[in-house]
């Protein structure tokens, strides 16, 4: 058993639940970063291997054996083969999407400090996922849920986005409505406001075409 494979087999259980690293801890009622890459290596180089009570945590916040976890240690798939992905798609946290250097102009995911999840196959190339943080949008996202987000997809009324305006901000909405001058965005938890844009405020919006549940 070594250091690499069981890091490898918690992000592997954390994928196939439709979790990141720290969607995972946060579900097993951890610190959020308890899993995180950046956790993995001592400040003076040793390994960090998680702790027994953290990895038996996480089996039970997701319902699986023992017996599951050491076979994804021996390099096995527990997940059922339809549900096995193809890809590895950018992922960073939706509360960090707002800063720069993380999207181009159009909206595509750039640079180097994204993380990666496996997730369900989409056919778009620039397809990127975000995880949801905060109660903003429940009851549909829940905190520590993962959307795919996918550039390409069309846009119609009553479509949940994902929207950047020139201000910097990004947030998950409804679009309620879009006209030749305005966009209007519908929160999805009622105790928050709705959104309207002038067109020209907005920088781009992209479709979610999957979350976890």
């Amino acid at each position: 058993m070594k250091h690499a494979d069981v890091w490898r087999a918690l992000d592997t259980l954390a994928a196939e639940h439709g979790l990141s690293a720290s969607g995972l801890a946060k579900r097993s009622g951890l610190d959020a970063t308890t899993f995180n890459p950046s956790k993995r290596i001592m400040p003076d180089g040793r390994a960090r291997w998680p702790s027994t009570e953290s990895v038996a945590k996480a089996l039970d916040a997701v319902g699986a054996g023992f017996d599951s976890f050491a076979a994804l240690v021996g390099g096995a798939r527990a997940m059922p083969a339809r549900s096995v992905t193809s890809r590895r798609i950018p992922l960073i946290g939706l509360a960090q999407a707002g800063g720069e250097g993380f999207f181009d102009d159009g909206g595509f995911p750039v640079g180097g400090s994204w993380d990666e999840v496996g997730l369900p196959e989409v056919a778009d190339p620039n397809a990127y996922a975000l995880e949801i943080s905060g109660d903003s949008m429940e009851p549909v996202y829940r905190d520590g849920d993962l959307v795919i987000v996918s550039p390409a997809a069309p846009l119609r009324r009553g479509d949940r986005v994902v929207a950047r305006t020139h201000g910097g901000e990004v947030m998950a909405k409804e679009l309620a409505r879009r006209s030749a001058r305005k966009i209007e965005l519908k929160s999805l938890n009622p105790a928050y406001p709705d959104y309207s844009f002038d067109l020209s405020e907005v920088v781009w919006m992209h479709r979610i075409v999957w979350a976890s549940q």
